[in-house]
């Protein structure tokens, strides 16, 4: 759809600022072509002071038009090095229909094509991670679980085959292989959480911090705040996901006693809560863990923060928009 307008609106820049310098002087060399002011050939004070106030009288008209071309260009350079990443509240007021408001107007559209683009390309490489994960989940229980199995069934019949004084070894090996299926079966529902998908991410949460809990190493303490709303389906698997690698941390690194996980509404977003009471760390240096989980974060637009101190544990927050 065509956006032209009459006057000089389409012109270039360049030729914009030239017109007006041209009016400009134009109409100064007019009114003192018509006014009866004369120049003498030696400079009397009285003419120099009417020089003096034509010429500043043609610059401040000069400025003055000029600002309605100029100014909004230097609001988008301003706000241009200012811009992390596109969000709604970096747009521009468009005033007029000047070379400069059509500059505004197309800095805006550019911030709204990133922000589908962006949008558009976070779901997809989250929809990929997923994608993989359930892919190594199958194969985990379908081949590598099944496998144990059969290894499983083989020891317990040949338990009974042979001598006494070897059973008790053959038998410490059943139970290892017992335990490998667990392990897998385990790993297998932390990368495919089926009761995210169908019971919800309150559910999911209660089902995670229940078998964190379950492992004898760290009490898990739980706390989802009330009226807050469905979260789309992206938000709520990045939220069960940095929940999942956060008391995965605890668990691993933390040494931890306790550990808190809350969710809740804070004004306009969700905000999920880990915290532990282990050893923490003065100089907490970022590993794959916490890069994955800011990672996923910018994925859906929140921000993600990691606070540790020593001998007080670390908290992990994590503020989704609603």
């Amino acid at each position: 759809m065509s956006n032209r307008r009459g006057g000089t609106s389409h012109l270039p820049l360049y030729w914009q600022v030239c017109l007006t310098n041209g009016t400009v002087f134009c109409v100064g060399t007019l009114v003192l072509a018509l006014s009866p002011a004369r120049v003498s050939e030696r400079v009397l004070a009285s003419e120099a002071i009417i020089l003096t106030v034509g010429l500043a009288a043609m610059a401040t008209l000069n400025a003055l038009l000029l600002l309605r071309s100029l100014a909004p260009i230097d609001r988008v350079i301003r706000t241009m090095d200012s811009v992390d990443r596109p969000s709604p509240d970096q747009r521009l007021p468009t005033h007029g229909n000047g070379a400069g408001a059509r500059l505004v107007a197309s800095y805006n559209a550019m911030l709204e094509r990133l922000e589908t683009e962006r949008s558009t390309s976070n779901a997809k490489a989250l929809a990929a991670q997923e994608a993989e994960r359930h892919r190594i989940a199958q194969e985990l229980h379908d081949e590598v679980g099944q496998s144990l199995t059969v290894v499983l069934l083989g020891l317990k019949g040949l338990e009974r085959q042979v001598p006494e004084e070897v059973r008790p070894e053959l038998s410490a090996v059943r139970e290892s292989a017992r335990t490998g299926i667990d392990d897998v079966r385990r790993v297998a529902r932390q990368l495919r959480p089926g009761v995210l998908e169908d019971l919800g991410l309150h559910a999911a949460l209660a089902a995670l911090t229940t078998d964190v809990g379950a492992l004898g190493r760290t009490t898990v303490r739980r706390t989802i705040g009330r009226g807050l709303p469905d979260l789309p389906q992206d938000r709520e698997l990045v939220v069960y996901r940095v929940a999942q690698e956060a008391l995965t941390n605890v668990v691993r690194h933390a040494h931890a006693g306790t550990a808190e996980l809350s969710l809740c509404k804070v004004g306009d977003k969700a905000v999920l809560t880990v915290s532990d009471d282990g050893r923490g760390s003065a100089d907490l240096v970022p590993g794959a863990g916490i890069s994955g989980m800011r990672e996923r974060a910018l994925l859906v637009g929140a921000d993600l923060s990691v606070t540790s101190t020593a001998g007080h544990g670390t908290v992990v927050r994590l503020e989704v928009p609603l």
